[in-house]
């Protein structure tokens, strides 16, 4: 057990080092796609620099507060994308037949999947939230493990809600529309302060859509510690985790063979 699972690892690590390698290939290309979603998003954040110039709080939510959402959201979904990248086309290399090449290989099929491609402008959205770490954030130890574990659950719950979105299409066949809808809903509704929520919209927010468990760590976890609200969030990523797993191997079940063995993702 302990051998295969060091040999899974090695695989993992391989395929990064691979996937990093591929894209500094062209180092200019990826400065400019890197660099260009680092100024995507500061000019979203000028829209909050204005907006606080004129406000000082956001039912409760100061600027700091702000740019350690705006933080997280991107650096969660930075670090899905760049290690999993793959989770964001799943849906059109399912309703293609376009995973034939990973089921012939004795690796976890999700896994393999998801690691065998890396988004390079994501990248820029991972920079940039270390950025805003750099300039907004704790930077004592404490404040840095927190803003680690931060990270890390929004990157799992950005990750398997995905997996689950592009799943769909094992059921649905062509679902890449729906599923980019719920990843823009997602990623959108991760960027604004829960706050100036409240009633149906809330419960979405930490239901359906759970963009609240991500957009709320600036306050419920960086802030200071909410146990009950820490728990909800791990327990969140870690239902999104499992459930995430056992629905794409559910829909693996149904799979059409596209017959295209010579094809790589």
């Amino acid at each position: 057990m302990m051998h295969r699972c060091t040999g899974i690892l090695a695989f993992v690590w391989s395929c990064w080092k691979l996937n990093l390698a591929g894209a500094m290939e062209f180092r200019l290309s990826f400065l400019m796609t890197a660099g260009m979603m680092v100024i995507n998003n500061i000019v979203w954040i000028l829209f909050w620099v204005l907006y606080f110039d004129r406000f000082q709080v956001v039912n409760g939510w100061s600027f700091q507060d702000v740019m350690m959402m705006w933080a997280v959201s991107a650096g969660g979904f930075g670090l899905s994308a760049v290690l999993f990248g793959n989770a964001y086309r799943l849906a059109p290399l399912i309703a293609n037949g376009q995973l034939d090449i990973i089921l012939s290989q004795p690796k976890p099929v999700l896994l393999h999947m998801l690691v065998s491609r890396m988004s390079v402008s994501a990248i820029g959205d991972v920079l940039f939230a270390l950025m805003l770490y750099g300039v907004f954030g704790d930077r004592s130890f404490v404040g840095i493990l927190k803003f680690g574990l931060a990270l890390g659950i929004a990157m799992l719950i950005f990750l398997f809600f995905v997996v689950i979105a592009g799943s769909l299409a094992f059921f649905m066949g062509n679902a890449e529309g729906i599923s980019q809808q719920l990843f823009n809903g997602l990623l959108a509704f991760s960027t604004y302060p829960t706050g100036i929520f409240s009633g149906w919209g809330k419960l979405i927010l930490f239901t359906i859509i759970p963009a609240g468990f991500i957009s709320y760590l600036p306050i419920g976890l960086l802030r200071s510690v909410d146990p009950f609200f820490l728990g909800q969030a791990l327990g969140a990523a870690l239902l999104l985790a499992v459930g995430g797993t056992l629905f794409f191997y559910a829909g693996l079940k149904k799979y059409s063979s596209g017959n295209r063995m010579d094809m790589r993702m």
